[in-house]
C-alpha cells in the first residue's frame, strides 16, 4: 500500500481558519487505498519547508501532496510549476517578508510537479468539481513550499516521490464579509483532495 503525505497550512493573513488543513482534517480515509499521513504545516518561508522535508525523510512516501489557499481564485489550482523566488508584499507569520530573494542559490530557475496534473483536473471536471492547471503558484510561502520540496527530491534522487501543490479556494465562512469572493464548500474540497489522492495513486 503506497504511503501519501498531505499537508495544509495555518491560517494566515488575518484568517481564523485556512480550508486547506481543514479539508485534509476531514478526508475520509476508509476511501482510500493507501496510508494516509495529514501535517499541518506553519506559513512561515523558512520553517514550512524545513518541516515538510523531515517528514518527508521520516515517512519515505510515495507521494506528497502540499495543498494551500489562494482566496479569490475561482477553482481548484492544480499548480504546474514553482519558481526560484521568494517575493512578498505581505510578511509571513513570523514577519518575514522577502524581496526578490532566490529560494537556492544552486537550485534551477523552477521545479515541475511529477503529479498527473492535466490528469487531476480531469478527474475533478468530470466529478463536476471546478478546477484548472495553474502555471503560478505565486511566490509567497506556497511556492517557496513547493519548490523546496521539489528541489529536495531532485537533490537527493529520491525519483520515486510524486510531489507536487494545489490551490483551493475561500471557504464561505471566509468571504461573509468580503464582498464577490468565491468560495466553495468545504466538503467539496475535501472530495477534490480524495480524488487528487486516488487519481495520483493509481
Amino acid at each position: 500500500m503506497k504511503k501519501v503525505l498531505i499537508t495544509g497550512f495555518e491560517p494566515f493573513g488575518g484568517e481564523y481558519i485556512n480550508p486547506s488543513y481543514e479539508a485534509i482534517k476531514n478526508i475520509d480515509r476508509s476511501n482510500l487505498n493507501c496510508e494516509l499521513f495529514i501535517l499541518e504545516v506553519p506559513t512561515e518561508f523558512y520553517n514550512s519547508s524545513k518541516i515538510v522535508i523531515e517528514t518527508m525523510h521520516k515517512l519515505n512516501p510515495d507521494v506528497v501532496i502540499l495543498v494551500g489557499q489562494a482566496g479569490g481564485r475561482k477553482e481548484i489550482s492544480v499548480e504546474r510549476i514553482a519558481i526560484n523566488i521568494d517575493d512578498s508584499i505581505m510578511p509571513d507569520n513570523r514577519g518575514i517578508k522577502p524581496i526578490d530573494n532566490p529560494i537556492s542559490l544552486f537550485g534551477e530557475a523552477a521545479y515541475f510537479s511529477s503529479l498527473p496534473v492535466k490528469k487531476i483536473v480531469s478527474e475533478l471536471k468530470k466529478n463536476f468539481i471546478p478546477a484548472s492547471v495553474s502555471n503560478s503558484a505565486g511566490t509567497y510561502v506556497c511556492n517557496h513550499l513547493m519548490y523546496n520540496v521539489l528541489h529536495e527530491i531532485k537533490e537527493r534522487e529520491l525519483t520515486h516521490i510524486q510531489a507536487g501543490f494545489i490551490h483551493v479556494p475561500y471557504i464561505p465562512e471566509q468571504t461573509i464579509n468580503k464582498q464577490n469572493l468565491f468560495s466553495l464548500d468545504l466538503n467539496v474540497i475535501t472530495k477534490a483532495l480524495e480524488i487528487i489522492i486516488e487519481t495520483t495513486i493509481n
